[in-house]
């Protein structure tokens, strides 16, 4: 199977990558220092786009930025093009391209996207990626590139030998899937309980037997496959005027870089920020990273300047309950993470944030409670909203989509979840998260949101599409279906 149709003869899963959105990039972009361009209005390249499940949805949500994306495969564009008819966006263009094919024709960018292909493609390719970031990106313009990193990679490329070499001469994708998964459980059993060797073997497995097999089948079967480490990745992207900026993502609380006794040990070995990063990596087992990187002249500001936040607009998901006392608060995250507040500021921010979701308040908005609870200086506000995003108990931004103010007597729902209901069981919200649709009735009461329809024929639409569900339920599932709709953001202004 050659390279260009690959992709089409077995089709890569496509979904919203929340990490890529110029949101989020703009986000990272202002915490170091830098000017980026307005989300509203900017100009996003992204290489590889598959279907363009990722960009299609930005496109839809900002209707005032331009988009622009290729692929190899001609099919997966195809789709991709048929879907922008369908909504009927003129923002966008997606089309078949070769990456060593393309240049300056497709002008400057202030973001560039390449998600889940310097890893997998041969060395002129990913040459020819950063090079391509070096040309196109504008003076402040931000590419976000992922790839698989090592050391952890190290033991993905382990199992991924014994996977392929167990394959050899099945043609078959879908057996060629099973029988390495098989062979690797195989493998597994031969192992005492206890044994480390089994621990990574069964640890592999979960990975594999929860992910998509189409995804199993180009990530873990690919021809190529090229991690690399930290420091490589960097020194490659230097040869093309580019520096590295940050990581798409806050890290996490559990992170070794939080830990006193180990920076010292970095820091003994070396000054260089460059340097102390891949010997974090170290330290972390790392497999994959999701690198922004800007050009090469900027001064980067490495300790988040104050005034940054006060650029950024701030909001919550997570949902308030009583706490354990009268005075504290649990706060669950989507995906399930509870944690118990005490620390009154956080609780008065945080109560504010929930109360605002699905929109976000701005810097000035939560001034006034800061103020209230004794943080007047700059720093101390910074230092606060900043752990609370570490903790991923808030989330920063830098612009608002056109979400709904509430839920009205004729919601609408955002054309392209209405048009996903018809062939998936997800969808991009409107903050490019992906969210489940499994539930038919959910679904289907997702698909009739279209502006026209008020309770009563929402209800006979259901009847009609439900008729052995009792009405009575129906009735009572409506509210909580229009609320999760809400809150998901799914509902546009």
């Amino acid at each position: 199977m050659s390279p260009q149709n690959v992709y089409d003869a077995v089709e890569y899963p496509g979904f919203p990558y929340a990490h890529t959105h110029p949101d989020q990039l703009a986000v990272m972009s202002l915490l170091y220092g830098l000017e980026p361009a307005p989300v509203a209005g900017c100009r996003v390249l992204e290489v590889a786009c598959n279907e363009g499940a990722n960009i299609i949805p930005m496109a839809y949500a900002i209707p005032g930025a331009e988009f622009v994306g290729f692929d190899l495969a001609p099919e997966c564009i195809a789709r991709g093009q048929a879907r922008v008819r369908e909504l009927g966006l003129k923002n966008i263009r997606i089309f078949q391209a070769d990456l060593l094919k393309v240049g300056p024709e497709l002008g400057e960018f202030d973001y560039i996207i390449a998600h889940g292909l310097y890893a997998w493609v041969p060395e002129p390719v990913r040459d020819r990626l950063l090079a391509l970031c070096g040309e196109l990106l504008k003076p402040n313009g931000v590419a976000f590139v992922s790839y698989n990193a090592l050391p952890g990679s190290h033991l993905r490329q382990m199992f991924r030998e014994m996977m392929v070499f167990r394959t050899q001469g099945i043609i078959d994708p879908e057996e060629q899937i099973k029988t390495g998964i098989e062979f690797i459980a195989a493998l597994a059993e031969t192992r005492k309980e206890g044994d480390v060797y089994k621990t990574l073997f069964e640890e592999h497995l979960k990975r594999l037997r929860v992910k998509n097999w189409n995804a199993v089948y180009h990530d873990d079967f690919s021809p190529v496959y090229h991690p690399v480490y930290f420091s490589q990745f960097i020194e490659h992207a230097a040869k093309h005027g580019l520096q590295y900026l940050t990581e798409a993502e806050l890290v996490v609380p559990t992170d070794p870089c939080f830990r006193a006794g180990f920076q010292s040990v970095i820091q003994s070995v070396s000054a260089d920020m460059l340097a102390q990063e891949q010997m974090l990596d170290f330290a972390r087992m790392r497999m994959y990273r999701e690198t922004l990187l800007c050009r090469a002249h900027h001064p980067l500001k490495r300790r988040f300047p104050p005034d940054s936040f006060h650029r950024l607009r701030f909001a919550s998901s997570a949902v308030s309950e009583p706490g354990e006392e009268a005075s504290s608060r649990f706060y669950t995250l989507t995906g399930g993470k509870k944690f118990h507040c005490t620390h009154p500021a956080t609780i008065a921010i945080m109560e504010k944030l929930v109360a605002a979701w699905p929109h976000t308040l701005s810097y000035d908005n939560l001034m006034p409670t800061l103020e209230e609870h004794g943080l007047t200086q700059p720093d101390q506000a910074a230092m606060l909203l900043l752990q609370l995003a570490i903790t991923q108990m808030i989330e920063l931004h830098a612009w608002n989509p056109p979400l709904a103010s509430g839920i009205s007597d004729r919601p609408r729902a955002t054309a392209t979840s209405r048009l996903d209901t018809g062939t998936r069981d997800s969808t991009a919200t409107l903050w490019h998260t992906q969210v489940d649709l499994s539930d038919p009735i959910g679904r289907h009461c997702l698909q009739l949101l279209d502006g026209t329809r008020n309770r009563a024929a929402l209800l006979e639409a259901l009847k009609a599409r439900f008729p052995e569900t009792p009405v009575e339920e129906l009735e009572q599932r409506m509210e909580p279906n229009l609320r999760f709709v809400y809150r998901a953001g799914l509902l546009e202004g």
